[in-house]
């Protein structure tokens, strides 16, 4: 048996794979490219078929690798293409299985952070945040991502974060609000201490000031000061992916709830996220003996205590560390609360 971790380093793709994963490729790059609103349906339900007859993996790449091609471009694309194609996405996602747009989820991630930190000067930062709204949208991952990616925005707080912070805003602003409404409220005084801080840096005033505006457009739950602001798309096409998918994990049970760090260090901490993932190695387990180690001494206990505790026979440290909280406790909180620390 070889492990899918060792097959992947020996790219040694005989002739007749290449020419089953060329030829897959271009079957869905026919389906993708006719897509459109009307005939979404019978695409997702080809699509299916070829998620039956193929592996997996093969169908994951091919797909990814196409979407990407197709929504990720130096020009801004339309709205009404991008929310077409992450709808498909979605409705594959809950008939297919979360690891369709979890695979799809971390690609865009993982090509954002790449783009966010080489200053590029085309729209791809837009395209793939446009990308990550919409998966939120269609309800493929939970508002936790948003607010991570928001927070980090916030955080650098450059020029170019607050037009990518003010994009994300007008796309999702008002379905955040709903969601976590306290998260960004968080959120907004963040960036209204930040917008202060960084008063005499940033050239763009006004863009600044728009930003924070907007926010409180939001906070306030006020439509009508967000220029361009149109629900109708997305709730139309919300309709269709609830008449579409028809089975009960058409919920917000199959959003993936995965934060922004989890999905960058994928490869290092193993996708928890989905289902029966293999993977190698487990640096997880060795960073939580450690951290335990080093919570175990709680405060100083008196050497008569450590006497008892040896006498009953506490032969390790987290014996002796649970011995000596229940001992020295004022009362079953106390110890309650000692005990998780």
């Amino acid at each position: 048996y070889v492990p899918p971790q060792v097959r992947k380093a020996q790219v040694t793709l005989d002739d007749k794979k290449r020419e089953e994963l060329g030829r897959l490729k271009k079957m869905v790059n026919g389906l993708i490219n006719r897509l459109s609103e009307p005939n979404l349906s019978s695409i997702s339900g080809q699509l299916e078929e070829l998620y039956m007859a193929n592996s997996r993996k093969d169908m994951n790449d091919t797909l990814t690798d196409i979407l990407m091609n197709a929504c990720v471009t130096a020009v801004a694309m339309p709205a009404r293409l991008m929310m077409e194609h992450v709808l498909l996405v979605s409705i594959l996602h809950h008939t297919v299985g979360i690891e369709v747009g979890a695979h799809f989820l971390e690609a865009v991630v993982k090509k954002f952070d790449e783009l966010c930190k080489s200053d590029v000067e085309g729209k791809e930062c837009e395209n793939l945040l446009a990308l990550i709204a919409h998966l939120y949208n269609f309800h493929v991952v939970h508002s936790l991502l948003i607010f991570d990616i928001l927070k980090k925005l916030v955080s650098t707080f450059t020029e170019k974060d607050i037009e990518l912070i003010l994009f994300l805003l007008k796309n999702v602003g008002f379905s955040l609000r709903k969601d976590d409404a306290l998260a960004l409220k968080d959120l907004i005084s963040e960036a209204q201490s930040k917008a202060n801080a960084a008063e005499k840096k940033l050239k763009d005033q006004t863009r600044v000031r728009f930003m924070l505006e907007t926010m409180l457009a939001l906070r306030n739950n006020d439509m009508r000061k967000i220029p361009g602001y149109d629900p109708e798309p997305v709730e139309k096409l919300r309709k269709l992916q609830r008449t579409l998918v028809h089975s009960s994990s058409s919920g917000k049970e199959t959003q993936l709830r995965v934060s922004l760090e989890s999905l960058l260090n994928a490869d290092q901490v193993g996708r928890w996220w989905i289902i029966g993932s293999s993977w190698s190695g487990a640096p997880m387990i060795n960073n939580t003996n450690s951290k335990t180690q080093q919570k175990l001494h709680i405060g100083k206990v008196s050497s008569k205590i450590m006497e008892l505790a040896r006498k009953q026979r506490m032969n390790t440290d987290i014996r002796r560390s649970i011995f000596c909280v229940l001992m020295t406790s004022e009362d079953f909180l106390d110890a309650f609360e000692k005990l998780l620390k």
